[in-house]
């Protein structure tokens, strides 16, 4: 009886550990996981019940409550992706502002627009940069792309910026291909700048790239100010008619870089 007890309790300590440290029963293990689901769920059934019920009995205005909670909810969530979105896109306008500023010689500080004129045939913003960052009247306005303006009015945490397109502008600019001089005037259009003043034997042609010449002293040279995007030359006017597409994102542009081209020095006195 004693040798029969010790086999059967040697056979159980190997049959547990070769339960526990080998795969020879996992077919086992398996197995009992499949008979044991039913019982699970069968178990499950009177909470299953309650809910069921629960759901059949609440009030319509109970119901709606939830439905406009759950409406809610998801146009909170709605408006989280649109706003991550807006600052994956604002990223990346920061990050070519900055790389811009990189390829720019002159001293540039990045300013916000935080304001337009409301009369829309008055094209001026204004940026949340003043006389306690050292900006000046005459100073250079650029984006990533291009020259947007120059600052006409400063106070002392925000300045005046007029836009290249507004009609009281002119700008000296220079065709990049063969450093012709012209005047690029603002004709109250976001999106449009007349070359004035072009003879009919003018070498300018679309696609031909305007940048300032800095004559006139207000802006830096060889700043991107537009495209020519149109060239008419009639033989009965003294002049051909040319206009040009700003490079700036005129009306996106949220950022943008303020340019030094004077000495600390200067600016201060």
């Amino acid at each position: 009886m004693t040798t029969r007890v010790a086999l059967l309790s040697i056979a159980a300590l190997v049959t547990v550990y070769a339960y526990l440290n080998t795969n020879w029963f996992d077919f086992l293990k398996n197995a009992s996981t499949d008979l044991s689901a039913p019982l699970y769920w069968v178990s499950d059934l009177p909470a299953r019940a309650g809910e069921w019920a629960d759901n059949r009995t609440l009030p319509r205005s109970k119901l709606l409550q939830e439905n406009e909670a759950l409406r809610t909810e998801l146009l909170v969530h709605k408006r989280k992706v649109q706003q991550m979105a807006s600052l994956a896109a604002e990223n990346i306008r920061l990050r070519q502002l900055l790389n811009s500023a990189e390829l720019l010689e002159d001293r540039v500080i990045i300013a916000e627009l935080i304001g337009i004129a409301p009369d829309p045939s008055i094209h001026k913003v204004i940026v949340n940069k003043g006389s306690s960052d050292g900006v000046y009247v005459g100073q250079a306005m650029v984006d990533a792309s291009g020259l947007m303006g120059q600052v006409v009015q400063v106070g002392h945490g925000t300045s005046q910026v007029l836009l290249i397109t507004d009609t009281s502008h002119a700008l000296p600019v220079q065709i990049n291909r063969n450093g012709v001089r012209l005047i690029a005037e603002g004709i109250g259009d976001l999106y449009q700048l007349a070359i004035r003043h072009v003879s009919n034997t003018a070498d300018i042609k679309e696609g031909d790239l305007l940048v300032s010449s800095g004559l006139g002293q207000r802006f830096p040279v060889g700043y991107p100010v537009a495209e020519v995007v149109e060239v008419h030359f009639d033989p009965g006017r003294a002049f051909a008619s040319v206009i040009a597409q700003p490079m700036a994102d005129m009306n996106k542009s949220r950022h943008v870089l303020l340019v030094f081209d004077q000495p600390p020095s200067e600016i201060s006195e």
